[in-house]
């Protein structure tokens, strides 16, 4: 059965690899600060931005951005480096990685910030840490730690957060029902693409949903409901002109009040 095709289009990816036999492919912190050094070198060469990664004991999460259709060229650097040095300090031989990465195309740039919050979200998972921004080795405890890598410092999160305090407030939001239902959402209309990746087309302008006469609480179930229905929180936000914090907290809130 033949492999599908590879999105190697420049914008946004979600890459995923794992150890082959699910082996351990991080032993110890050093290997996963020599994945690291591996990231940022080829990144820098390839024109590669990182905007959200995990690195776990068998497998990595990582948000990447390409502005050139190199995407499986600079991954399989990264990926053979890395297994170089690994067999090379373990002293074996083989294959390390259980397949070709994966990746998914993200599209639809709606779904970066859930994402984010996926990806970062791993080692809570995992139960290693409790809230996000705990672990080593995620691009939260970077921006927290103030230790971005130069492949990293252009991440989106520090363009839509102007401030540490929204930065941190980002961070700490919890990943809830709706975050994980737009990510079941992503991954069914990754798979169900056929062309060239194009925005998905929304059924609603967004101006539809907000007018002159609603109150404020009815305003805030509107950004909820504009936040289901695909419109990403830095379209709303422009649209109402508040700051995407702003707007991230009156989801979370508007999540969290049961239904009347």
């Amino acid at each position: 059965m033949s492999r599908k095709a590879r999105i190697e289009s420049a914008g946004f990816h979600h890459i995923y690899n794992r150890g082959v036999e699910k082996r351990l492919i991080f032993k110890d912190d050093l290997d996963k600060d020599k994945f690291l050094d591996i990231l940022d070198e080829t990144s820098m060469l390839y024109g590669f931005t990182i905007h959200a990664y995990a690195l776990m004991d068998n497998h990595y999460h990582i948000l990447l951005e390409n502005t050139e259709e190199n995407l499986s060229s600079g991954m399989r650097q990264i990926n053979a480096k890395y297994a170089q040095y690994f067999n090379k300090k373990y002293k074996r031989i083989g294959h390390l990685w259980q397949d070709r990465f994966k990746s998914w195309y993200v599209f639809d740039d709606n779904y970066l910030f859930t994402l984010f919050k996926y990806i970062e979200y791993n080692p809570v998972k995992a139960k290693i840490t409790k809230e996000i921004g705990e672990y080593k080795y995620t691009i939260s405890y970077d921006i927290k730690t103030s230790k971005l890598k130069e492949c990293m410092e252009k991440t989106f999160v520090l363009e839509w957060y102007s401030t540490s305090r929204d930065i941190l407030d980002m961070i700490n939001l919890k990943v809830t029902k709706l975050d994980i239902a737009k990510m079941d959402r992503f991954k069914k209309e990754v798979t169900s693409y056929k062309k060239d990746p194009r925005k998905v087309e929304k059924n609603k302008n967004i101006s539809n949903y907000f007018n002159n006469n609603l109150t404020k609480n009815e305003r805030n179930q509107q950004i909820l409901q504009a936040y289901k229905d695909s419109f990403s929180q830095s379209e709303i936000a422009k649209f109402l002109d508040l700051s995407i914090s702003s707007i991230s907290k009156i989801i979370k809130i508007q999540n969290s009040t049961p239904d009347p």
